[in-house]
């Protein structure tokens, strides 16, 4: 919940920095004060998340078997797409061991390895320019890295948004967020 709260916070401030003009939801020099904290906190959570997942079991729910998953994601998706509107059981219910179902793996495993690492290093070089490369194959590492933080936040946005939409279709439009909450779905 925290990560979420965040990251929803890192969304409105960016977008607000990213389209600063008098009528912005947050004005430019508080979005940036607020985004920068926002960052500071979400590295700190990351950082717990990872050596967690480095030292835990948990980890373990991160790790894509590499048998059969195209088979495996392909059901899920059919689920998603097509079998839940018609009422069938999910192909992956949600375990002790199997916490999460292909597809969300598979999207977990982009976002928290991935799209996550990506904004943090990325964020890190815009709010300490002077660590970032000057330039690239000819471009300027500062835009370079201010075009990977703004695609990376995308990607997380968008994951966001899908995440939220898939918690109001379970048995009822609210059963879902519990799960989204604490990390467990209750199959109850």
């Amino acid at each position: 919940m925290t990560n979420a709260l965040f990251c929803v916070i890192l969304i409105i401030t960016g977008l607000s920095i990213q389209f600063s003009n008098p009528s912005t939801i947050v004005k430019f020099n508080m979005a940036v004060t607020f985004h920068n904290i926002a960052g500071m906190l979400l590295l700190l959570s990351y950082l717990v998340f990872f050596f967690g997942n480095l030292f835990t079991k948990n980890g373990g729910h991160y790790v894509i078997p590499l048998k059969n998953t195209f088979d495996r994601l392909k059901k899920q998706l059919y689920f998603y797409t097509i079998g839940i509107f018609k009422n069938e059981q999910a192909p992956f219910p949600a375990n002790e061991e199997e916490k999460f179902n292909p597809l969300q793996q598979l999207t977990y495993v982009v976002l928290m390895y991935i799209l996550v690492p990506f904004v943090i290093i990325s964020g890190l070089g815009l709010l300490y320019p002077e660590i970032t490369v000057n330039s690239v194959f000819g471009f300027s590492g500062l835009d370079l890295t201010d075009f990977v933080h703004i695609i990376a936040g995308f990607g997380i946005s968008l994951i966001m948004c899908v995440h939220i939409y898939f918690c109001t279709i379970g048995k009822n439009p609210t059963s879902n967020f519990k799960s989204m909450i604490n990390g467990y779905h209750d199959s109850h």
